[in-house]
């Protein structure tokens, strides 16, 4: 990484990658994303470990994907910056043949990609693009390398969909994404949901305040479980995170907010 590398970049505005990067225990974050994620966390305890505990569900659900599916490709919408325990790291620790697509539309993240271990893994690649737009990304010449049509896909929304406005339909974007895609390819989704219409609205506020709008909204159980119709859910089912495969090292965290999702197969 040379001087000046990250020059051009908003350090005085939020990013959704960064906080998540600091709640995990990152570095690669600014004072702004720290002061954003401590807020949080002062408004509802527990946050940090939500995401925490987000992360590990990731890993499980990779796991899940590449050991007992099968599944040898990937794309990661709202990829975030890279940090242990990436997709490429988990599938590829399962089977070494596996080939792993990153999205994102923060520059920040495109900065920290070119010069981490991608760059040297001939079987991944980072697409710089906004996720609502499905066909730019399937048709990137990085996607179209990796990513084989007529074999399953694992597409990944980890934590990202509540980043996606309801006028962006983030629920046409999945159907789009899952309708270019083989049969057997998995969709596997996480989003902070609340049952609490005052905690939701509070906590929207309060993110689109210091995202300076450029966010979407926390949902109902419901509306996430419309981004699985059509699709064949996986046991145990549309879950709060922790109670998808627990493996004991979750942590305890707010019960008024929680990440809510699944995995499920596209049927064919």
């Amino acid at each position: 990484m040379q001087p000046g590398d990250f020059a051009d970049i908003d350090t005085k505005t939020p990013s959704g990658a960064r906080v998540y990067d600091y709640m995990l225990g990152g570095t690669d974050n600014y004072v702004i994303d720290r002061i954003a994620a401590d807020q949080t966390e002062d408004m509802m305890p527990g946050t940090k470990a939500l995401a925490r505990n987000n992360r590990r569900y990731m890993v499980r659900v990779v796991g899940y994907l590449a050991g007992e599916c099968g599944i040898r490709q990937f794309i990661d919408n709202g990829s975030g910056l890279p940090t242990r325990n990436n997709v490429h790291h988990i599938a590829q620790a399962i089977a070494p043949e596996s080939r792993v697509v990153y999205i994102d539309n923060d520059p920040v993240v495109l900065r920290h990609q070119r010069v981490s271990a991608l760059a040297e893994n001939d079987d991944t690649a980072f697409v710089l693009a906004d996720a609502t737009s499905v066909d730019d990304i399937l048709n990137d010449p990085e996607t179209r390398r990796l990513i084989r049509p007529g074999e399953p896909t694992a597409v990944l929304y980890m934590s990202f969909l509540h980043f996606i406005p309801d006028e962006a339909d983030p629920w046409g974007m999945v159907r789009r994404m899952m309708g270019r895609l083989a049969p057997g390819s998995y969709l596997a989704v996480s989003q902070i949901v609340s049952d609490d219409p005052e905690v939701r609205k509070r906590m929207t506020e309060f993110a689109l305040s210091n995202a300076k709008g450029k966010f979407g909204r926390f949902r109902k159980k419901q509306e996430v479980r419309a981004f699985f119709d059509g699709m064949e859910v996986v046991e145990p089912g549309l879950v709060g995170v922790n109670d998808w495969h627990p493996d004991g090292r979750e942590e305890e965290q707010s019960t008024l907010w929680i990440e809510f999702g699944g995995v499920a197969r596209k049927p064919g």
